[in-house]
């Protein structure tokens, strides 16, 4: 199976079925993830670009440079047919892992794993993605 990441760390991910994390954070974590994805699914790239942390900007320093890497590496996420939230894991205060079930414009299934932090203002923001074919993840 393929990987593709679009932050430098890789965070060890081990999904657990029940949340450490908090009902109020795992809902916020899941606000922008569910914004992102709705952003890129209506071509709003500066929308979409809001939801990355400070780590993803410095990479992609512009919306467009962001929204060249989602389409060209991410398609999935780009313009998922739906999508949908499986386990979660809060891997230290302020740290969420969420894994996002996703059906492809290509009608696969992939499952995306987002790792998101609690900036200083208190909101989450996305610090990296990553993405890998799936043949069992229809429910």
């Amino acid at each position: 199976m393929r990987r593709k990441f679009f932050a430098f760390a890789f965070v060890p991910l081990i999904l657990a079925s029940s949340a450490f994390a908090g009902d109020a954070e795992i809902k916020a974590g899941q606000s922008v993830i569910d914004g992102q994805l709705k952003a890129l699914i209506a071509n709003d790239g500066a929308t979409a670009y809001s939801f990355a942390a400070p780590n993803v900007k410095r990479i992609f320093p512009t919306v467009d440079a962001f929204m060249n890497m989602v389409t060209n590496g991410y398609p999935p996420v780009r313009k998922p047919q739906t999508y949908s939230f499986g386990k979660v894991e809060e891997t230290a205060p302020g740290s969420i892992v969420q894994q996002v079930l996703i059906v492809g414009p290509d009608g696969k299934d992939y499952e995306a794993v987002y790792t998101l932090q609690q900036q200083p203002d208190g909101r989450f923001q996305i610090t990296g993605c990553s993405l890998r074919a799936s043949n069992s993840l229809s429910t």
